[in-house]
């Protein structure tokens, strides 16, 4: 697996420590004096090493090329003009060259490396002086984040290769993919070890154990799934899935910040409910930090350093239609709509009137003095954007508990789903089935890339429901002269015949590289 082997290769020779790590996380040393021989003496230093695993290069493309992308523009929520690969997602045409694709891959197992190499090293070259426990909690970070990582891969192309040393790729660079219940399994794996020895508190921004046990809930309630096609998913994953989910809900002592909008402000970075959240700082270079303000629709006035957006992405007709009159804390806070007036950008000048059809403004966080961040840039934002909230892992309890039922009026599905509603301004439900639960995930996790995922895990057992909810929607943009939604130049023409499955080609230049990749699925266990 040459690619992956030629971006793996030094982390091999040195301990890395990425760059783009906000230093209000933690600071770090200077990558030239960081070595497995002169590092990992103190509780310090693995508290540094760590550090680095939640930002940085291995992060900073995905984010960019592939959170919205796959997650929004894959699954119908949004539409992006002007990029070929973008449009090839919209309209399930994928090819092994795809960028985006290509983008996702190579990330995932860069990020895979560096926990690697960080388990290693924590393994092999910490000092004894160092207690176990504390060796144990940074070797669980690290696992936390490679079997978010292995989720990811799962998700998108079923079977794949496990790495778990880095340095057999030197022997036996040529891999096997592995079942899909297996790289499964493997992440449940590292998430069940981070459970058992990460802390029911840290420092803001790092992960706990509620973090691990709400990751785990949503794999499991994947895996239930799996292979089922009778509709029906395995009741053993979901009650899996409601152990861990009802724990986070009922045991973390954690709960929804009070105003939706707020999540996405940087002054509510790492917030009770943010449970896994990558760490930007401002100044980064290209490809190393937050580049999400790129997507801005607006111009200078709520840009970093006078730097207009130019990757303008916005809601599918689709999308917009699903967010009721009732329903506009939510739909303000992620997609900016003609007349809309936000107080918390260009807040110097007044505040800022949205002039256009329609944009996102997600991850829209504002100038320099918005954020009271002078060296943050346009490719460099201090959002630290949650991957895993609190509110994801209510809905993941409501979904558990619903499990096989056709619909249920429980009263601790409801109580959870209610909150996540009644935090909107929304009336709440006293029956919830999974049509509710799946458009309720789907407006509150606009933007944060979970749609596609959420198709992918009905797709495992209905496949004919999930295809049918993306042949149904109208994957077009809109403009909104004089108030009336008029739909645009669609990007693609969704019909049954293009979609064939939800898993993706393998990068054209791994299997060059690998032909072993195209051999049937080997087991792991």
């Amino acid at each position: 697996m040459k690619p992956i082997l030629a971006k793996t290769i030094a982390f091999l020779l040195m301990v890395m420590v990425m760059a783009g790590c906000s230093k209000s996380f933690l600071d770090r040393p200077p990558l030239s004096q960081i070595s497995a021989d002169n590092f990992y003496q103190t509780p310090e230093d693995l508290r540094l090493a760590t550090a680095a695993l939640y930002a940085g290069s291995p992060w900073g493309d995905w984010n960019y090329t592939c959170y919205l992308p796959v997650g929004e523009v894959l699954s119908g929520n949004m539409a992006v003009g002007y990029w070929g690969d973008a449009v090839q997602l919209n309209t399930f045409t994928v090819t092994g060259l795809n960028g985006i694709m290509v983008a996702n891959w190579k990330a995932m197992y860069n990020i895979i490396a560096h926990c690697n190499v960080t388990i290693q090293a924590i393994t092999q070259k910490a000092a004894n002086t160092i207690p176990d426990k504390d060796k144990q909690a940074a070797i669980a970070e690290a696992r936390f984040i490679r079997g978010f990582a292995y989720y990811n891969l799962a998700v998108l192309w079923g079977a794949v290769p496990i790495i778990e040393d880095n340095s057999k790729l030197v022997i036996s660079p040529l891999l096997n993919r592995i079942k899909t219940e297996d790289v499964f399994k493997f992440t449940i794996n590292d998430l069940t070890f981070a459970a058992e020895n990460l802390p029911a508190a840290d420092a803001a921004g790092r992960v706990t154990t509620w973090s691990a046990q709400g990751m785990l809930s949503k794999v499991y309630l994947t895996v239930a799934g799996l292979n089922q096609q009778g509709g029906a998913r395995d009741q053993a994953y979901l009650d899996s899935a409601r152990k861990y989910a009802g724990n986070v809900c009922k045991n973390s002592g954690l709960a929804l910040l009070a105003n939706y909008a707020d999540l996405f402000k940087t002054q509510f970075n790492d917030n009770p409910e943010s449970l896994f959240a990558l760490q930007w700082a401002p100044g980064a270079a290209w490809l190393e930090g937050n580049m999400l303000q790129i997507y801005s629709p607006g111009g200078t006035e709520i840009s970093a350093n006078g730097q207009a957006g130019w990757f303008n992405i916005g809601p599918t007709v689709d999308m917009y239609q699903l967010y009721t009159t009732a329903d506009s804390v939510r739909r303000k806070a992620t997609f900016m709509i003609n007349g809309d007036y936000y107080p918390e950008l260009n807040a110097a000048g007044g505040g800022y009137t949205f002039t256009g059809d329609c944009g996102l403004k997600k991850h829209i966080i504002g100038t320099n003095k918005d954020n009271n961040a002078p060296t943050m840039t346009q490719t460099s934002s201090t959002e630290h954007n949650a991957l895993l909230r609190l509110a994801d892992v209510y809905l993941i309890y409501a979904e558990a508990i619903l499990g096989n039922s056709g619909a249920t009026s429980d009263g601790e599905a409801l109580l959870y789903f209610n909150k996540v509603r009644e935090r909107a301004g929304i009336a709440p439900a006293t029956m919830i089935d999974a049509d509710t639960l799946l458009n309720e995930r789907r407006i509150e996790l606009a933007g944060e890339g979970q749609y596609w995922i959420d198709l992918v895990r009905l797709s495992y057992y209905n496949p004919a429901k999930a295809i049918s909810k993306l042949n149904g929607e109208q994957r077009v943009t809109f403009t909104l002269p004089d108030g009336v939604l008029t739909p645009a130049a669609p990007y693609g023409v969704i019909t049954p015949a293009t979609i064939q499955s939800f898993t993706f080609p393998i990068p054209s230049a791994e299997i060059t590289a690998n032909p072993k990749l195209m051999e049937p699925p080997a087991s792991y266990y």
